[in-house]
């Protein structure tokens, strides 16, 4: 599991554990946190190995032994892409070719992929399904997971490799350190009189519970058959960000003056309108548990009950 460490991972780690199997830990701790592995850490089944993906060597001798990787490292930060253009190249890219390249030099075959729904830039079709043509890309961040997705498909085609692709919407939840919740939440604590937003509040997003999120994937893991795998993770509503808005300030009993910043989006490559079709994956039986109302409001309680990881951003 690399990025095991992260917040889908380190939830993800868990559900492997407790299915019985045998997980190696793979983080570099650039954005990961150790107490996100604090329960695993306790399991006979589990071993953390720290390391970065660029160092080829270490990850092809870790490696030796495993049936499957999760590749879930990368860097998920698509606001500031343009600050730092190789960094979604070199983190999400060239990394995941070092994973395939030590999969094939250890005859492991099998590999599930966190890409993204940004893969769909300025989609034309709603819900969007798989299948979709894709458009020009707005965010270095979904052109990078595009060529990742690329040399999964290609490596799959080549070498008989088997790959499961997921293309998320924001996932909320425990262990949950970057996105609006975070945001709106640690502005509110500093000043619980205004609320700055990054765009006009009109923005519409799909969002995905983590625990509906690792069902999901653990459903196609386990009955999915192609060489590749695609599929879109979300929900079959969306809401506006003035909505979830809404919803956090309900919950902390606060009524902020919302500083709109301007535009219909939040920053280059920050797109408007998310709406994923979800039909294949539930095709295979997988339903969501939480809407996105109660996910947002789970997010935000979690926040509540864990000021460190606040802290720890800040």
């Amino acid at each position: 599991m690399t990025g095991a460490a992260g917040f889908i991972g380190s939830n993800l780690v868990d559900r492997l554990l407790a299915d019985g199997n045998k997980v190696v830990g793979y983080d570099n701790f650039s954005t990961g946190r150790r107490p996100f592995l604090a329960s695993a850490l306790r399991s006979p089944n589990f071993s953390l190995v720290e390391g970065d993906l660029l160092d080829t060597e270490k990850l092809s001798r870790v490696m030796a032994g495993c049936e499957m990787v999760f590749h879930l490292a990368a860097n998920a930060d698509v606001r500031f892409g343009t600050h730092h253009p190789f960094r979604d190249l070199e983190q999400n890219t060239i990394v995941t070719y070092n994973v395939l390249e030590a999969m094939r030099a250890n005859g492991i075959r099998k590999i599930a992929f966190s890409s993204t729904g940004s893969v769909y830039g300025e989609a034309t079709i709603f819900p969007t399904p798989e299948n979709a043509p894709f458009p020009v890309q707005t965010s270095l961040y979904g052109n990078s997971k595009v060529a990742a997705e690329g040399l999964i498909s290609s490596y799959c085609e080549g070498f008989g490799f088997q790959g499961f692709i997921f293309r998320f919407v924001s996932i909320l939840g425990e262990r949950y350190t970057h996105g609006h919740v975070f945001d709106f939440y640690q502005k509110l604590l500093a000043d619980p009189s205004r609320l700055e937003v990054l765009g006009n509040g009109r923005q519409r997003k799909s969002y995905l519970y983590i625990h509906d999120c690792i069902d999901a994937v653990m459903v196609a893991v386990g009955k999915a058959t192609e060489p590749v795998n695609i599929f879109n993770l979300g929900q079959d509503e969306y809401c506006e960000v003035n909505q979830s808005i809404g919803w956090i300030c309900r919950r902390l009993n606060v009524a902020p003056e919302l500083i709109y910043t301007g535009g219909e989006r939040g920053w280059i490559g920050d797109n408007p309108f998310i709406f994923l079709d979800c039909g294949r994956i539930r095709s295979l039986g997988w339903t969501p548990k939480l809407s996105i109302q109660d996910g947002v409001v789970a997010t935000l309680e979690y926040l509540i009950a864990n000021p460190w990881v606040v802290e720890a951003r800040s």
